[in-house]
């Protein structure tokens, strides 16, 4: 049997449970949660599955040593006397990230350049030739970890981040992040069961999360490439038959996943990512202002968006909220409206009190997931209907 080891895997403030609960759906051991990332135990093919997989991770690393480093020599040394010819020969090429935390280490590119050195020289002092550093295509990408003096050194298997889902060749302005999108969908609650819609889509990265999840497609199917296809171990036969595995567990949810715009270059552009991520038959886009739809369905509808924040955008804000507000209650009954902001003076606007307020970060933005149930009839007609 392949042995099983630990990893990391990397995400978002607040997605810390709802990855921990990926992982345990997809059969990881030893689940534990902490600040921005979990921690989880698995085997080889494990670490395929999550990278193909898991919806809110933004990387998996392998640990393979840690020890303590009080200063930048200890640090050379360390990646000096590591055994990286396990890993890496002189033809290969690497790149080094760096995670530094604390009083004795302040800048992470310094330790990238001290830990590079102890590499470079081990090789060179043993054969006359070292490995090249590529930060852009590497055939290895480690991972450091520095909390005060203690260091982690880690394989990263994802490469670039897997937040690049590989569908998304047309973006908007501000596009919302894939894995930020998928964190938002689970955090709502929403099982995949109703109607989906938002009504601001953008580029549809919301649209296309939701479908993905709905029809329990892995998230990164479409991706071109990981960086553990370069390892020493790779086993291809293995990641085929965990991908085909996967994708036999694809289903049609049979419920309507809309996305709606009024500006037509983001159609145009939530189009061409639908089809990229082949999902046309599971997703309807239309040009139409949010403020002149209705509801469509007779049962409840879940409604996720992420309207203009006023970063980037010129206008009043607290007029656009008001008006989104308004038009929950006008036109959305028996609704589950959900949004994302970070302008919390146009919130204000909104009109309705919600339910839920969860903290969270649009990249450096600081931001609220805010729940508004909108009731069949008034909130009081909806109570006396419970009793």
């Amino acid at each position: 049997m392949e042995e099983n080891f630990k990893m990391v895997a990397k995400t978002f403030y607040g997605f810390e449970a709802i990855l921990a609960k990926e992982l345990l759906q997809l059969g990881a051991q030893n689940i534990k949660p902490g600040n921005r990332m979990v921690s989880f135990v698995g085997d080889l093919g494990f670490l395929y599955k999550a990278n193909l997989c898991l919806r809110t991770a933004l990387k998996i690393l392998k640990p393979i040593h840690s020890a303590r480093v009080e200063n930048e020599e200890a640090l050379y040394q360390l990646f000096y006397d590591f055994q990286w010819e396990d890993y890496l020969d002189v033809d290969s090429k690497f790149a080094i990230d760096s995670v530094v935390n604390g009083t004795l280490f302040t800048h992470s590119q310094f330790a990238s350049q001290k830990a590079k050195d102890g590499l470079v020289d081990r090789f060179r002092d043993r054969s006359n030739e070292r490995p090249s550093v590529d930060l852009k295509r590497p055939d290895l990408r480690i991972n450091i970890h520095i909390q005060e003096d203690f260091c982690t050194l880690s394989l990263d298997s994802s490469g670039a981040s897997l937040h690049h889902r590989g569908y998304r060749t047309a973006t908007n302005m501000a596009p919302l992040n894939e894995v930020l999108a998928a964190g938002l969908i689970q955090l709502s609650g929403w099982k995949g069961n109703t109607d989906f819609l938002d009504p601001m889509c953008g580029s549809g990265t919301l649209v296309i999360e939701a479908a993905l999840f709905a029809c329990n497609i892995p998230a990164n199917i479409n991706r071109k490439v990981f960086a553990f296809e370069k390892w020493i171990d790779w086993d291809a036969d293995l990641f085929e038959k965990i991908q085909e595995s996967q994708l036999k567990k694809i289903k049609n949810p049979g419920i309507k996943i809309k996305g709606s715009d009024k500006a037509p270059s983001a159609i145009e552009k939530a189009l061409i990512n639908v089809e990229n991520a082949n999902l046309t038959e599971f997703i309807e886009i239309e040009k139409k202002d949010f403020f002149q739809l209705e509801k469509q369905t007779t049962g409840p509808l879940h409604l996720l968006t992420n309207p203009p924040y006023g970063e980037r955008l010129e206008g009043d804000m607290n007029a656009l909220y008001q008006s989104i507000g308004d038009s929950f209650k006008q036109s959305f009954p028996n609704t589950h409206a959900w949004l994302i902001s970070s302008n919390s003076e146009a919130l204000k606007n909104v009109g309705l009190r919600p339910s839920r307020k969860i903290k969270l970060f649009n990249g450096k933005l600081e931001s609220r997931l805010l729940y508004y149930p909108i009731y069949e009839g008034t909130k009081r007609t909806h109570k006396l209907k419970k009793e």
